[in-house]
């Protein structure tokens, strides 16, 4: 049973990832996109691969269905699957979607021409039945895209477990015909994405909230550095500037 005591120790919780589905959430995603840069490394490979994708789709551990809309509409068929507790416990809301117990995908075999699955292997306790499974319910020629995160904070708390290396990744998946890992951002973007963490996090309420307007003034000193570290930030993207071998997180793109 899940123990909200030990929710409650995660001090700055990840943010719901909404899709673009309204103004209010374009705004959201695009906000997201400028200063969120796991979510913007995840987004640059999902554009380049999903796009391209055919037939009937399952989007593993979706969320709220935040990619779906780069899908041709016309050439997919969409599914989405998620566990029905963690959605309660971590406070978001997708009514169309498959509930399943986050091992066995409840779809038939070979049933599936894709799969996508971003930022859900880390949660799973054993990850080798569960990837066994998705190459159950994939069809031969089928393909399947999967990202991971590197440099990234004890999440979603206590349900986070693993980082993989592409070497363990290679392992994991070597029952697929294809397998291509790529490396999402450089050292130069995890340690931007590091900083904007810990300066959105110093706008919490501290426990002293006295200090609360000390820790405010702080951040208002230091904003001009915040929209360097930025601005360094999608040059890094841009211009691959950095080390490969410490990325926010792997892509994994993926034949059976």
């Amino acid at each position: 049973m899940y123990d909200k005591k030990v929710q409650r120790q995660e001090g700055f919780k990840p943010l719901s990832n909404t899709p673009p589905d309204s103004f209010i959430n374009k705004l959201k995603f695009q906000a997201r996109l400028v200063l969120d840069f796991e979510t913007k490394t995840v987004y640059r490979h999902l554009q380049e691969f999903m796009p391209k994708m055919q037939g009937k789709v399952v989007d593993i551990g979706c969320g709220q269905s935040p990619y779906k809309h780069l899908l041709n509409s016309q050439e997919t068929q969409y599914y989405g699957l998620d566990i029905e507790d963690a959605a309660k416990n971590f406070y978001y809301d997708n009514s169309q979607i498959i509930h399943f117990d986050g091992q066995h995908i409840p779809l038939a075999d070979s049933s599936m021409d894709c799969f996508i699955c971003t930022e859900v292997l880390e949660h799973v306790k054993e990850p080798e039945k569960f990837i066994a499974d998705v190459y159950r319910v994939l069809k031969v020629g089928g393909l399947g895209i999967v990202t991971v995160p590197w440099s990234a904070r004890y999440h979603y708390i206590p349900y986070d477990y693993y980082r993989f290396t592409p070497s363990a990744l290679t392992i994991l998946f070597q029952d697929f015909s294809s397998i291509k890992v790529i490396s999402r951002g450089t050292d130069i973007t995890v340690i931007v994405s590091k900083i904007i963490v810990a300066y959105f996090r110093g706008l919490l309420p501290p426990k002293i909230i006295i200090l609360w307007g000390l820790k405010i003034l702080l951040n208002i000193v230091i904003f001009p550095f915040l929209i360097l570290c930025i601005v360094v930030g999608h040059l890094s993207l841009a211009l691959s500037l950095g080390s490969k071998d410490d990325p926010l997180g792997y892509t994994v793109c993926l034949h059976k």
